[in-house]
């Protein structure tokens, strides 16, 4: 069972570890444990990632955003989440609508999620969390991708996936295969290149080993890339950044993930 007043104490005492350990019951064996923990795991990793949002300067445009970023509702846009809420006799929740205010699209970002390795725990609850970060940064112009053996689309570019639907996918992600960095390197490129946006970057969340070809070369061509290592395994990570000319950091848990990202963003 979950004790919801016992995970308010949890998360105040150690928010990455009880964020780690829910991350984990996405997966549980129990079905109505595992269905109400990713419902959970979900409003905890959105909530954490909307701190520090920065402030956006220059000539705005009307865009939608979910609706729990403000702005003026926007009904059309919001119907498949009206009804849908409807249908299962509940409120509607706020990142399931959309509302239209006026800001500046001057950034794209493409996620690269490495789902080779562990994805459980502390790490799959920071890739959730940086995934969630970069919707409540570029809401209209961002992607999410997961490699591992293969190249999995989780949210194209200009795709209307509310928020919420994407931490979901990247919460049932388990870690296995090989490591596809080449391929995902190019399948971000590829997304990036219909991006309205002046400015286009990759975030690669992964500690950068590879067993498939030499990743370098198309590293080398992205203009701008973003190196996110787990910090008790970074080195390679440094290595392959200096190497392609990125940038590079070390997250310290899924907590340290929003400031981080809108540091280097």
């Amino acid at each position: 069972m979950l004790d919801e007043q016992a995970l308010d104490r949890a998360l105040a005492a150690d928010p990455d570890g009880t964020l780690a350990l829910v991350a984990d019951l996405v997966h549980a064996t129990d079905e109505s444990l595992r269905a109400r923990a990713r419902k959970l795991a979900a409003r905890l990793v959105l909530d954490r990632s909307r701190s520090g949002r920065p402030v956006r300067s220059g000539t705005a445009r009307p865009r939608l955003v979910p609706a729990g970023q403000g702005g003026d509702l926007d009904v059309d846009a919001s119907l498949d989440g009206i009804l849908t809420a409807r249908g299962e006799r509940r409120p509607a929740d706020l990142d399931e609508l959309a509302a239209r205010d006026w800001g500046r699209q001057d950034l794209a970002v493409c996620l690269l999620v490495d789902a080779s390795g562990s994805m459980s725990g502390e790490r799959l609850a920071v890739a959730a969390t940086v995934a969630a970060a970069c919707a409540l940064r570029a809401p209209g112009q961002h992607a999410v991708i997961a490699f591992a053996g293969d190249v999995r689309t989780l949210r194209h570019l200009h795709g209307q996936d509310p928020a919420a639907s994407v931490v979901d996918r990247v919460l049932a992600l388990r870690g296995h295969g090989v490591t596809q960095l080449a391929d995902a390197l190019r399948a971000a490129s590829a997304e990036l290149a219909g991006a309205r946006a002046q400015r286009r970057v990759v975030v690669l969340l992964s500690d950068c080993r590879h067993t498939d070809e030499d990743p370098l070369p198309v590293a080398r061509t992205v203009p701008d890339l973003v190196v996110l290592a787990p910090r008790d395994d970074a080195e390679q990570a440094h290595a392959f950044a200096a190497a392609a000319g990125a940038r590079c950091a070390e997250l310290d848990g899924a907590d340290s993930a929003p400031a981080l990202l809108r540091d280097l963003l």
